[in-house]
């Protein structure tokens, strides 16, 4: 028979418990913060008028729907 203090048993008996619980919200929190950058993908935010729009198309330099000025393609950084 093995002799288990216990302190130890009842560290191991929270490990079973909350270590499953923590992998699945660490791998929920990976899928979610792809999906959330999946969706950011195609915004971008015109640098004259700070108006946010979706543009799909691959057009180099995309045209602001409010101001009619020319926008760069670079990610939008999210706080």
């Amino acid at each position: 028979m093995i002799r288990v203090d216990l302190s130890l048993l009842v560290l191991i008996y929270l490990g079973l418990m909350v270590g499953p619980v923590l992998f699945l919200w660490l791998l929920n929190e990976l899928r979610r913060q792809r999906r959330e950058k999946a969706a950011f993908r195609h915004v971008l935010r015109c640098g004259m008028c700070s108006f946010e729009f979706e543009d799909r198309t691959e057009t180099l330099l995309p045209k602001c729907p409010r101001c009619s000025s020319l926008t760069e393609r670079y990610p939008i950084s999210s706080l």
